[in-house]
Order: structure tokens, then sequence, then C-alpha cells
């Protein structure tokens, strides 16, 4: 029952009077500076982790989790086959394949333009690599076929830049060193495949060919440069890169994903923990508005405190009054923000409406992702906030003496 006093007595003030509409703004302005900082905080830790996420999800279709290569880059790997046969074995592996990277230039009817090419073995590539399994045009099958000139799968961008269409001619310049110097090796190539991950950096710089036709085109034997490795898991990625080094020896280095990409995931961490101070600070006014608010409702219902008091109310029941006051206007401002917020990132992910250039932002649109985690934590920071703002205006509520005021009146 007193609880039920002191809410009704709460709900009652929070109804300021025409008299006092000065009182009415500055608590529906604390309301919407609640519902302002929630909203903001949810929708920029949507963003963060839409960003981490999705450059983590382009990363993990084109790259493996695990990559076995030379520590002092020489001739390659000779017996790659051998050691294929023996990653293929450790638990948690689900593909195994070897890779030939290579910096060439491509010769087309526009421009010509530098890219990376990579020798697959098309049958083991397609365990371990997302992107060619589902092409803007052409088949990867065709890089297969043993056909002259060779197969090859451009990047959509690469394609776009070089001029080239399906089943077009390209022009493969590649460097060999000679005694007499560089010297410049040509190989033509049929364009067999487009394909579009949506990551910039793939589809600008990356062509696929089969194993074979790269060794031929960078002029070397039968070796690879890299060996990848696809888990079932990708965080297990850090315990399984020691189990691959004592399987491949001390010649050669094994790297995973995550080690790779540190720099770039530390700092979306750190610009989590910045946005979180700095729009944080919205919430921190919006508690100094609630103080406010109640401290001029104190000032405003001092006579009503004293009758109160004087009729029987206890200093704690006056105390619990105003923190429900400020603990309402928080719960209202935070139910808000919390349903614009959650409302809008839905909205802006599924028809994106903002759009980024992707050779800037290695991608084309803000992608938002809200946590349901992050909409707690937020709600409950954003609730205890505006509860101890109002711990000094009770406390004075509580301390006034009925016999002094109504003396006055």
């Amino acid at each position: 029952m007193a609880a039920r006093f002191e809410t009704f007595v709460a709900r009652r003030y929070l109804r300021a009077k025409r008299k006092e509409a000065v009182v009415s703004i500055v608590t529906a302005i604390s309301v919407v500076g609640v519902a302002a900082g929630v909203m903001a905080l949810i929708i920029a830790l949507a963003v963060n982790n839409g960003f981490s996420n999705e450059l983590q999800k382009n990363l993990l279709r084109g790259t493996a989790h695990i990559d076995v290569t030379e520590k002092i880059p020489g001739y390659g790997i000779e017996n790659w086959a051998e050691l294929i046969s023996k990653l293929r074995n450790l638990s948690h592996v689900t593909g195994v394949a070897p890779a030939l990277y290579g910096e060439v230039f491509l010769q087309g009817p526009l421009r010509s333009k530098g890219a990376v090419l990579k020798g697959v073995d098309v049958r083991l590539e397609l365990q371990i690599n997302d992107i060619l399994s589902h092409l803007k045009a052409g088949s990867f099958d065709r890089l297969n076929a043993a056909s002259v000139p060779p197969g090859i799968v451009l990047g959509a961008e690469l394609a776009r830049d070089t001029g080239m269409m399906p089943d077009s001619i390209i022009t493969v310049i590649s460097t060999e060193l000679t005694p007499f110097g560089p010297h410049a090796i040509t190989r033509r190539f049929r364009v067999v495949g487009i394909f579009e991950s949506g990551f910039y950096q793939y589809d600008d710089l990356w062509a696929y060919t089969a194993l074979p036709a790269a060794q031929q085109a960078l002029s070397l034997g039968d070796v690879v440069n890299e060996i990848e490795i696809k888990l079932d898991d990708p965080n297990l990625a850090p315990e399984m890169t020691q189990k691959v080094q004592e399987i491949v020896g001390t010649k050669l280095l094994a790297t995973n994903w995550i080690a790779q990409n540190g720099a770039l995931f530390n700092a979306f961490r750190m610009e989590k923990a910045v946005t979180f101070v700095t729009i944080g600070l919205i919430l921190l006014v919006a508690a100094l508005n609630i103080l406010i608010s109640l401290v001029m409702m104190v000032m405003e219902k001092y006579r009503d405190i004293a009758v109160l008091m004087s009729m029987g109310a206890r200093r704690n029941q006056i105390r619990k009054i105003f923190m429900l006051q400020g603990v309402l206007i928080g719960l209202t401002g935070t139910a808000i923000g919390v349903v614009v917020a959650y409302t809008l990132c839905h909205f802006a992910d599924r028809y994106r409406w903002i759009r980024l250039d992707s050779q800037v932002y290695a991608l084309s649109y803000v992608p938002f992702e809200p946590r349901l985690v992050d909409g707690i934590w937020v709600a409950a920071g954003a609730i205890l906030i505006s509860f101890l703002a109002t711990i000094y205006p009770a406390r004075n509520a509580s301390k006034l003496t009925p016999t002094e005021v109504l003396r006055y009146e």
C-alpha cells in the first residue's frame, strides 16, 4: 500500500499544472535528453558492430583461417602436396588448399592495371573460398578445362576497369629475373568468370586461375607460396596455428586471420570505447536535467511536502516519491530511445539508407547490427544514471521540517 501511495504522488507531481509550466518543460527536456542519449548510443554501437562483423565476414569469405608461408621468401614450398595430406588430418580442419600468389599487370582494351594473380587447385579452393561459389558471371569450373589460352576469373571492379567481359581475351604481364635484369613475360588468358564479393579490395585487385597456369605465367616450377587452411570454427585459429606450426616445421611460418588483422579489430574496439565515452556525455547532460527538474519540483512542492509529513508521511516515503519521479523520467526516456533506435537500425540496414564510397570504406553502405545485450546494458546504465541524479534532491526533500514550512504559510 505504501508503495502505491508513493507511486501515485510521484506520477501526480510529474503532471505539472499551468503555473508549473517551467517544471513541466524541464521534465520534458529531461525525457528527450535520456531518449536521445540512449538512441544515439545504441545506433553508434550498432554501426560499430555492423562494420566490424561485415568486414570480418568479407575477410573470411576470401581468405583462409590459417596460412602457411615461407619464413624467408625464396623459391616457394616444394613439398606442398605432402603437407596438405598431413594438415587435412588435424581436428577442426574442414579444408586445405595450395595457393600461388603473384603480382602482375593486366592489359585490357580500356587500360592496364596491377593485380594479384592467385593460382589455385579448383577442387580444393572451393572448400575454403566462398567467393568463387557464387560468380556474378561465367563459371569457376571452366578453370579446370585444359584450354588454350587458359581461363581466368576477375574481380568485378578489376574487370570493369580493364574493360573485360566474359569470354574475352586479356594479357597478363609478369616479371622474370634474368642475369641481364628483369624481363617482362606476357601470357594470354580467357576470362571465364567474374566475381563480386562486396569487399572492394578483393573485387578491385584479385584474379584467379588454375595453379599450373599461374606457375607458367610466373615462370615457376611445381611450387606454391602459401597453403591455406579453413576451420569449422574461425575462433579456434590461434590454438590451431600452434598445431599447424608443429607439422610444417621451422622453415615455414603459420599465421592466422586474427593475428593478421589484429590492428583492424583493435581499432574497432578502441572506436567502440571512444563512442561510449563521447555519446555517454549526452546521458550525463540528461541526468543533470533530471536533477534540475527535481530540485525545482522540491522548491515548488515544499508546502505539499510539509502537509504530507504532518499527515503522517514518513521521511523515507517523501524521499522515495522524488526518487520515483527521476526513475520514471529515466524509464520513459529509455523506453522511447530503445524503441526508436532499434526501429531506425532495422530499416536503415534493410534498405541501406546510408551509402558509402566502397573505394574508401571497403563497403558500399553503412551496416547496422544492433545487439540485444547492447540495448540491455545501455538501458540499465541510463536508468542507473537517472536514479543517481535523484539522490540529492530527494534527500533534501525528506529533510524539510513541516512546522517551519507551515509557520510562514
